[in-house]
């Protein structure tokens, strides 16, 4: 005799059980994966900071050491400063929003390839070279600079020997740097990349006279296209004062010639790696480069204070 099968208690799931599983199981993958993503969107903002960072600094960096070692003279009729607004503005489907052309003269510590006081007879014994500073839109390793466009900022230095002989002692030095100016664009002088707008704001010490009565003020002249103050197309240092067409009557013309450059103030702004790439394959409209660069790009600036001048 067969015994009696043992149907005991136990069960499946229900279809409500395994819908309920699945809808809990959905809710915490959403869950994780919302987290996931907003922790790899802080991650890769975070990292594109530091590097931007990292690029500011480096130019900067370079830029104090040419400035605090800035090199200029009274009493004579030759130019020692040229801070041009350059037009027009470097890049392609987005333009740069200011660019400052800089050609300055400066006591800088890697003339002569750094060997100062080395005795290989590289140094001459000179102490006075030529800087320039310029923003390109181009490759930065690419000699023909048209593989990965990026905004590129580039310093030309030109040492004493050649600074003395070309360079010195003229009354425009602009002119003068023009047969020096193709070789700031080669590629041994890149300094940074992904500088977006490169803007040089001169604080200038001056005399305002009102009537009978006379203060010492600062005046913030930037050089480019845009400015919360004072505002020129150009700036030149000359023995004989201090040149620009600013915008604004705070101080007159006479009266900012006679002033003196107490310090000089660089901003700038540095794009994203995303940033760069979104750059070479879209183009954009009014409306949507200001969020672009809201999102893509990071202000820096530096103060940089001049010993005497």
């Amino acid at each position: 005799m067969k015994a009696p099968r043992n149907f005991s208690s136990k069960r499946g799931f229900t279809l409500m059980e395994l819908m309920v599983a699945m809808a809990i199981t959905t809710i915490i993958v959403t869950v994780l994966v919302s987290i996931t993503s907003i922790a790899m969107d802080t991650w890769n903002r975070s990292r594109a900071e530091l590097r931007a960072s990292r690029q500011a600094k480096g130019m900067v960096d370079c830029m104090v050491r040419d400035f605090e070692a800035l090199v200029t003279r009274r009493g004579n009729a030759y130019e020692w400063l040229s801070a041009i607004s350059a037009k027009p503005l470097p890049g392609d489907k987005l333009m740069s929003t200011n660019a400052a052309e800089l050609i300055f003269f400066s006591a800088a510590t890697d003339r002569y390839d750094g060997e100062i006081g080395i005795n290989n007879k590289k140094d001459k014994g000179g102490d006075v070279s030529c800087v320039a500073y310029r923003l390109f839109y181009k490759d930065p390793i690419d000699a023909n600079g048209i593989t990965f466009k990026t905004f590129v900022l580039n310093r030309l230095l030109v040492n004493p020997d050649n600074t003395f002989n070309d360079l010195l002692g003229k009354p425009d030095l602009t002119a003068a740097f023009a047969s020096y100016s193709g070789k700031l664009e080669n590629v041994e002088n890149f300094v940074c990349e992904n500088i977006f707008q490169f803007t040089i704001t001169f604080h200038v010490e001056a005399t305002h006279v009102t009537g009978t009565t006379s203060q010492v003020v600062n005046v913030p002249v930037t050089v480019g296209q845009t400015s919360s103050g004072q505002m020129t197309q150009s700036l030149k240092i000359k023995g004989t004062g201090i040149e620009a067409q600013i915008a604004g009557n705070s101080v007159t013309a006479d009266e900012l010639k006679a002033g003196r450059i107490t310090a000089m103030e660089v901003s700038l702004t540095v794009l994203s790696d995303f940033g760069v790439d979104q750059l070479r394959n879209r183009p954009f409209t009014d409306s949507q480069k200001a969020e672009f660069l809201a999102k893509n790009a990071y202000q820096y600036t530096k103060l940089v204070q001049i010993p005497s001048m």
